[in-house]
């Protein structure tokens, strides 16, 4: 993908964000069946956080990742959630103003692509269903891989292309042929919900993905497939 391609992507995925921020959430449920709760439990789990640390979270959205963090480091450690969609950032906010984490989280709009840290300077770097979205998926795990600290994690936690083919075919009918009607159904939105399973045509499966991840300059990396490979967590440590 040249530099006008991927341009032209962030432009088109920031106007989908924007767009569907106030339904993300419910869409979310229905997408991952509520499964994608579970799923980032289990993962916060095999981070092995600890109070007073530091984490990152790429891409926020809004922000239910970020709270999570914020709640497992506690009021010693400190939460960056970054996204480039404002409005999703807007209900994050509410959300971490509820759930009163706001004194350990700070939310930033800012770009995936380029992170405004210092190298070395988190526990944790964080992305939740959205490395699929960026321009370029090296050069954000290469990025996440810098700010995090010797002995830090990487951690993507995303859907994935399921490695039993059937079953992928059959998950594959359901991402790009129903999703967008449930989409136009629940919230009235189909050409944004339509394009985000076309997101996962061209994104690595698990295994290249994994790849991606030594590529960066991680390792170990552990991988954790979820209901047969409808998605997909990776973890890399930097050495």
């Amino acid at each position: 993908m040249n530099q006008t391609q991927m341009n032209d992507k962030a432009q088109y995925v920031h106007s989908v964000f924007e767009s569907i921020a106030s339904e993300y959430d419910k869409m979310n449920n229905v997408i991952s069946f509520g499964s994608h709760v579970a799923w980032r439990n289990y993962t916060m789990k095999q981070m092995d956080i600890r109070p007073g640390q530091t984490a990152l979270d790429v891409a926020c959205g809004t922000a239910d990742w970020t709270i999570a963090l914020a709640q497992a480091v506690g009021t010693e450690g400190r939460v960056v959630g970054l996204d480039f969609s404002q409005n999703m950032l807007d209900v994050g906010a509410y959300k971490v103003t509820q759930k009163g984490v706001g004194h350990i989280v700070s939310l930033v709009n800012g770009d995936a692509m380029k992170l405004p840290y210092e190298d070395n300077t988190f526990d944790h770097a964080t992305i939740g269903f959205a490395l699929r979205n960026v321009p370029d998926i090296q050069t954000v795990l290469s990025e996440m891989a810098r700010v995090v600290k010797p002995g830090g994690k990487v951690v993507s936690l995303e859907v994935s292309k399921p490695p039993f083919l059937p079953y992928r075919k059959l998950f594959y009918f359901y991402f790009y042929n129903i999703l967008p009607l449930i989409a136009k159904w629940t919230v009235n939105k189909y050409e944004q919900y339509a394009w985000l399973p076309k997101s996962l045509t061209n994104f690595p499966d698990s295994r290249e993905l994994a790849r991606m991840f030594q590529q960066a300059g991680l390792d170990p990396v552990q991988v954790k497939l979820f209901m047969g490979g409808v998605a997909a967590l990776h973890i890399g440590v930097k050495p």
